[in-house]
């Protein structure tokens, strides 16, 4: 998570926060929520499965045109 800290205040004092603080708090908010969204789909089962299919494919694919390249064709 996000942690910008504030400023302290002693007793009686009010701390306000400019325009450009207030952008930068919703900035790391918004964020904060897209890294927690996005881990939370990868660490899906479903994700883990599509991820291993989509590397399996890259490899047969890789190792084709391996192949290809020295004259090895599928007949």
């Amino acid at each position: 998570m996000t942690a910008i800290p504030t400023p302290r205040a002693t007793a009686g004092t009010i701390i306000r926060a400019t325009p450009f603080e207030r952008a930068l708090l919703r900035s790391a908010s918004a964020l904060d929520v897209f890294v927690a969204a996005r881990l939370e789909r990868r660490g899906s089962a479903a994700y883990r499965r599509a991820a291993a299919a989509q590397s399996a494919s890259a490899h047969e694919r890789i190792a084709a045109e391996a192949r290809g390249a020295i004259g090895l064709l599928p007949r």
